[in-house]
């Protein structure tokens, strides 16, 4: 058996966890097996299974081609600390328990160093209409490199600075920022602390008014972009009772941030007016305002039935145009056509007379 992938030596803080990888070929296929000894002087090599440490350790081994082997342990502790260990060998007397293997069990190892985690203490402060975040690390801690500001994936400041204590601005209102943000710390390993800006529920209608045609199905909805998510949702109409889930023809669905009322079988004298969304989160309350209109069915037909009018009534204008027209025509075309052959005869009659006064 001979390795081909060896676990790497790891830093990692208290609460963190940490995760080595051991890869072995050869014919027959190896087993790998992992084993622990303690920074402890007394402390002497144990072998780990799936399940140890309080169920913080997991294994996970495929034999196919070749061995591989991985091995997890969550929520590190100082007392994680040490030499693992991955063993592999394909003597078939590996484990027997008189016989000694053959051939040898071939072994690679790695430290992993918990380091104790530092206090980071975060803290949101309103200046002047700017929104300043902070962030202290209080000693012991690694040597610092530089910084990070991070909101999601997204990097919002870097620098170089060595310092403990660290800052991010931003223009404008806590309720135009909410959110989670980190301040990240670059040490080795790095070191990462959160700091929130939490306001009470910003809520907005995704539109400030509906409109449904009667008897079909009405639709409001309601977010709230804000920070911490909402833990409640209520609707009511202006003047009356919340509105339970599931009575009569309201049914309203709500997931985290959003929240949707559907009234069935829209009227127009019961469901027309206001309706009003409430949110609560741990930080308070606060609400949006729909305004629903409902239509009769028929309302969809009045714009087509008013241009049906309106060709009616252009055709009627033009067949009148048209029928006093043609007979004002006629007469002209027959003035027109006369007065020509009339001066020709006249024209003709002189003409003959002077030619016989000649003669």
């Amino acid at each position: 058996a001979g390795f081909i992938k060896s676990p790497l030596s790891q830093k990692r803080l208290t609460q963190d966890s940490v995760e080595l990888y051991c890869e072995a070929i050869g014919s027959p296929i190896p087993e790998i097996q992992w084993w622990f000894e303690g920074n402890d002087p007394n402390e002497t090599y144990a072998q780990l299974w799936d399940g140890a440490r309080q169920d913080r350790v997991r294994i996970n081994a495929t034999y196919n081609l070749h061995s591989t082997s991985t091995i997890s342990i969550a929520n590190l502790t100082a007392d994680d600390s040490g030499m693992y260990e991955c063993r592999a060998s394909n003597d078939p007397d590996r484990n027997h328990l008189s016989k000694s293997p053959k051939v040898k069990w071939i072994r690679s190892q790695a430290n992993v160093f918990v380091i104790e985690r530092p206090d980071i203490k975060g803290h949101v402060t309103e200046v002047s209409g700017k929104v300043i975040l902070a962030c202290n690390m209080t000693a012991p801690h690694p040597a610092i490199g530089g910084h990070e500001w991070l909101r999601g994936d997204k990097v919002l400041q870097t620098d170089v600075d060595s310092s403990a204590f660290t800052t991010y601005t931003m223009e404008g209102k806590k309720e135009e920022h909410s959110g989670v943000y980190e301040c990240v710390y670059k040490t080795s390993p790095v070191i990462k602390g959160q700091v929130n800006i939490s306001v009470p529920p910003q809520v907005m209608a995704y539109k400030k008014s509906e409109h449904g045609n009667e008897g079909d199905t009405g639709v409001l909805t309601c977010k709230n972009p804000s920070f911490p998510p909402v833990n409640s949702w209520v609707w009511y109409k202006n003047g009356q009772e919340p509105i339970v889930n599931g009575s009569g023809r309201y049914i309203i669905k709500s997931s985290g941030n959003k929240t949707e009322l559907r009234i069935l079988k829209l009227s127009i004298e019961e469901d027309t007016g206001d309706y009003h969304c409430n949110a609560t989160n741990s930080d308070g309350f606060g609400g949006a305002t729909v305004n629903l209109r409902v239509r009769s069915r028929l309302a969809a037909l009045w714009p087509f039935l008013g241009i049906v009018a309106e060709v009616l009534i252009l055709v009627t204008i033009i067949f009148i145009y048209e029928k006093r027209r043609k007979p004002d025509e006629v007469l002209d075309d027959d003035d027109g056509g006369s007065a020509p052959l009339k001066s020709n005869a006249t024209n003709h009659k002189d003409k003959n007379v002077r030619q016989r006064n000649a003669n």
